[in-house]
């Protein structure tokens, strides 16, 4: 099941998946997480969080109409290639639809650049490298 869930039932998945274990919770925040416009998702399987999201209004260079960024996606181990974050990203794009967004937006890690591929999302960037976190690109999907 899909939901909207709170900044605070995200932060330790971020740190596990995202950040290996090797913060707190509290260092898991991004500035982006304060924004008026962001909204977090959760895909629960029973009790239990398995895949989570976060998204923001936010533009990209010259792309043209409103534009949101997916920030901190993130599957636990046990649930990966279940499809549930696929899942939970076309939820967003439908509810992003609702909302009137015309992209979608992320810096994807060269890991999940088939993921996000297979979601309709396309490489617009050169590979860049995040400092401590790896090499990645920026991926878009038109909404409408």
């Amino acid at each position: 099941m899909i939901k909207f869930i709170a900044l605070e039932d995200l932060l330790p998945i971020r740190n596990q998946v995202l950040r290996e274990g090797r913060l707190t919770p509290d260092e898991c925040r991004f500035p982006s997480d304060t924004l008026d416009s962001i909204f977090h998702l959760g895909y629960y399987v029973g009790d239990e969080l398995a895949t989570i999201a976060s998204f923001h209004q936010n533009g990209y260079g010259d792309f043209e109409g409103l534009g949101y960024q997916l920030r901190g996606m993130a599957t636990i181990e046990k649930y990966r290639g279940m499809g549930f974050g696929n899942q939970l990203l076309n939820f967003a794009i439908v509810y992003l639809r609702g909302q009137k967004v015309n992209y979608l937006w992320c810096n994807a890690r060269k890991v999940a650049l088939q993921f996000y591929h297979n979601t309709g999302f396309e490489i617009i960037s050169d590979e860049f490298e995040v400092p401590g976190i790896g090499p990645h690109h920026v991926m878009y999907v038109k909404i409408q």
